[in-house]
């Protein structure tokens, strides 16, 4: 898949804050995000990365502050309107359909590019059918690509947690996202398929595709990331790149500490 580059910040959060019943999440935070470029957000529990993502992805209205993407701002949108503009994202925890097949889930994300209404589905439109065929052969594409085509008609639940996280990111690309979340694809991960996730971003990367990533796995982080962002209590603490970051004392004290160094 090859998403087309634009040029310049694909993505500008602007003074964003969330506040829930008196406790601040994120305070005040600006940031961008390059097109083409992956952006990593590290920081402990906490910090407000899962809060941010969900205010970008349209999941949690901001307290105040703005979120533009390509230029316009989206955070009056809900999240299906951000969706078709360009956004997808994955889950800390896997959100799967795990009674639909493999090929099913991914196709639930196709479906955000179909024109086919509910009525003209009801009345068998042979559009609908023809539109209908033609998500099918994107999301078999996918599945082709990251080795799941032979496991298509199984049900997503029988899958290897590995594989699941995979299942994920294909429907997350099934939509043709310009901007993808992805929020801790290792997490559970062994060493090896963490690895191979690593380098499944890293390809997206190289096709086009922008990442904003949320990952404790610091090993991940410093070899993809072409810029880092680092929150505590839901504050920027630095910003720059991995070397940058690496050489940060309180980001190397309280984050990073010997697994920066060896890393």
């Amino acid at each position: 898949m090859n998403t087309p580059r634009s040029t310049g910040d694909l993505l500008e959060v602007e003074g964003l804050t969330c506040r829930f019943a008196g406790v601040t999440a994120v305070d005040d935070l600006s940031f961008r995000v390059k097109a083409g470029e992956i952006k990593a957000v590290i920081g402990p529990n906490g910090a407000g990365k899962s809060t941010l993502f969900n205010m970008i992805a349209g999941v949690t209205r901001p307290t105040d502050g703005a979120i533009k993407f390509d230029g316009a701002r989206v955070d009056r949108l809900p999240t299906h309107a951000r969706a078709r503009r360009g956004i997808a994202r994955t889950f800390q925890n896997l959100q799967i359909f795990r009674e639909m097949s493999v090929l099913e889930n991914v196709m639930v994300g196709r479906h955000l590019r179909g024109r086919a209404t509910t009525l003209s589905a009801l009345l068998h439109i042979p559009s609908v059918g023809a539109e209908e065929r033609a998500m099918e052969a994107t999301a078999m594409a996918l599945l082709e690509r990251f080795g799941l085509a032979a496991k298509a008609g199984l049900p997503a639940g029988s899958l290897a947690f590995g594989q699941m996280k995979v299942l994920e990111l294909a429907r997350a690309l099934a939509s043709e996202p310009r901007l993808l979340l992805l929020d801790e694809p290792a997490a559970g991960l062994p060493h090896a398929e963490a690895d191979k996730m690593a380098e499944t971003i890293r390809d997206l990367n190289r096709d086009g595709m922008t990442v904003l990533l949320v990952e404790h796995n610091m090993r991940m982080v410093m070899s993809l990331s072409h810029d880092i962002l680092v929150l505590n209590n839901g504050r920027r603490i630095a910003e720059g790149t991995a070397e940058e970051v690496r050489c940060h004392p309180e980001v190397l004290s309280a984050y990073l500490g010997e697994e920066a160094v060896d890393a």
